[in-house]
């Protein structure tokens, strides 16, 4: 084969193969396109058999809507007829009750129409019967009413004393029976034998050659003792005795102890002095606290700080009218206790106020103020608990009383001090109070006198009997009690008598 057929051939085999290449990339786009046809023609298939599904499912939604829809309506409209028929039954009873009301107010009118002309009937015969009566009588309406009125008020204030006395004396009767059975049972209960004992102030001696010896030369002794002891000591013209002044007691009571040990040991001189004072001092000190230790024994109140008991103990050289405030702080307590068991409070808080109630007493010389807030301070300052703590303060009524206890306490502060034996009342003292007692009467107006008697207890009042009638007489015993109370402090109770006396005097010629 020559080469000019070569190259021809060659070009028409490269155009053949061309041709059938694209031949063959027809077939196959055409099979393609046939295939993406028959996969569309499918998914439109798959779609609107899908459509019919939702379709047909709509439909089906849509019936039940509608019936559902048509059955409330249904229920409502059955309901509509039955509310329908219920207000037509209320509006037809309605009108029938109108129709009976109109009856009765028809009715009614009559019967007010009678009532007038009886009224007016009535008011003239009783203006008629009126007019008779003040022709009779020969008073005006205002006299009579005026003379009824009198009568009235006279007779029922006559009633009214008689019953405010039948109560006032049964209320005092039950009440000084209660109050006997509750103290007795607490008195009782305490038997407290402890005699009131006063802090010893002078110091005997066996001769007065001892006077000297106390005095020492130039007054040395003498005046050594004083500054040791923190005392004055003053020798006087009394046979046999020395006599020790302080305002504190402790120091007065170890002062009294030294005293009796240098007189009985007879070695008297500075140095010897202030050995033996130091020497009692230690032992007074270690005293009062085993009396503080005793007294809240004795008192059943555990738990204590020590201060506190070291203050109690003080209270055991501390007096009152005679009355050592140690077995007073103690028997206070105690009827406090029993008082507080028989009504129902509390009896631990009772017996603890009753105890320290006058702990201000130990230091009232050392820091202002009075000796129940001083208590009160110190007590509150050592964690005593606030309920007793407003006890030492009110039992003066200086605060408010805040509890049951708090009155308790008083009371048997009051028992303790004021029953028979336990204090002294100087002469002054008593004078005063009965003075006091006869002002108080006599400030009031229509008393013409008073007097005091048994020894300041009870007070009698004579008023003036045109002044005072029998209702203002209870009156002014009730008004002249309440100012004793307010205006005086005393113990126990003092009785009130007002005497209104008429008296009727003739003469037979």
């Amino acid at each position: 084969m020559s080469a000019s057929w070569l190259v021809p051939g060659i070009v028409i085999a490269l155009a053949g193969g061309i041709v059938i290449g694209y031949v063959f990339h027809r077939l196959q786009h055409q099979r393609q396109l046939m295939g993406r046809q028959a996969e569309g023609e499918r998914i439109v298939e798959q779609s609107r058999e899908q459509a019919s599904r939702i379709e047909l499912k709509a439909r089906d939604e849509a019936i039940k809507i509608r019936d559902g829809a048509e059955a409330e309506v249904s229920r409502r409209r059955t309901e509509l007829n039955k509310e329908e028929e219920r207000l037509q039954h209320r509006r037809a009873d309605l009108d029938r009750r109108l129709d009976q009301i109109e009856k009765r107010d028809q009715t009614l009118n009559k019967r007010q129409s009678t009532l007038d002309r009886q009224t007016n009937d009535l008011e003239r015969l009783h203006a008629e019967t009126l007019a008779e009566l003040q022709r009779v009588s020969g008073m005006t309406q205002d006299e009579a009413k005026a003379q009824l009125l009198s009568e009235v008020e006279r007779e029922s204030r006559a009633d009214m004393v008689r019953i405010i006395r039948q109560i006032e004396e049964e209320a005092q009767v039950e009440g000084e029976r209660r109050a006997r059975e509750l103290i007795a049972d607490a008195i009782q209960r305490v038997a407290s034998d402890h005699v009131a004992e006063v802090t010893v102030s002078v110091v005997p001696l066996p001769s007065d050659e001892m006077k000297g010896r106390i005095i020492g030369r130039n007054g040395r002794n003498i005046r050594t003792f004083e500054q040791a002891a923190g005392v004055d000591v003053i020798v006087d013209d009394t046979p046999e005795a020395v006599t020790i002044s302080c305002f504190d007691s402790v120091r007065r009571e170890v002062a009294r102890q030294a005293m009796d040990r240098l007189v009985l040991d007879g070695r008297i001189h500075p140095a010897h002095i202030e050995k033996v004072v130091e020497q009692v001092r230690a032992e007074v000190e270690r005293m009062i606290v085993e009396e503080g230790e005793k007294a809240t024994f004795d008192a059943g109140v555990p738990g204590l700080h020590p201060e506190i008991m070291k203050k109690l103990g003080r209270l055991k050289y501390r007096t009152s009218y005679g009355q050592n405030q140690l077995a007073h702080a103690v028997e206070t307590a105690q009827l406090a206790g029993v008082i507080a068991a028989e009504l129902g409070a509390n009896v631990e808080v009772a017996k603890a106020g009753g105890l320290l109630h006058d702990l201000g007493k130990a230091m009232d010389h050392e820091v202002e103020g009075t000796h129940a807030a001083i208590g009160a301070d110190m007590s509150r300052r050592y964690g005593v608990q606030p309920d007793v703590v407003n006890i030492i303060a009110s039992h003066h009524h200086e605060v408010k009383q805040e509890t049951v206890e708090a009155v308790i306490v008083e009371a048997a502060d009051a028992i303790s001090g004021a029953r028979p034996g336990a204090r002294r009342e100087s002469l002054e003292q008593y004078i005063k109070r009965v003075k006091a007692l006869e002002e108080i009467a006599n400030s009031f107006t229509g008393v013409s006198q008073s007097y005091a008697l048994q020894a300041g207890r009870e007070i009698r009042v004579i008023v003036q009997p045109e002044d005072i009638d029998d209702l203002e007489a209870t009156r002014l015993a009730r008004h002249v009690a309440k100012k004793i109370e307010e205006g005086m402090q005393y113990p126990g109770q003092i009785k009130v008598t007002v005497i209104r006396e008429t008296r009727a005097v003739d003469y037979a010629k």
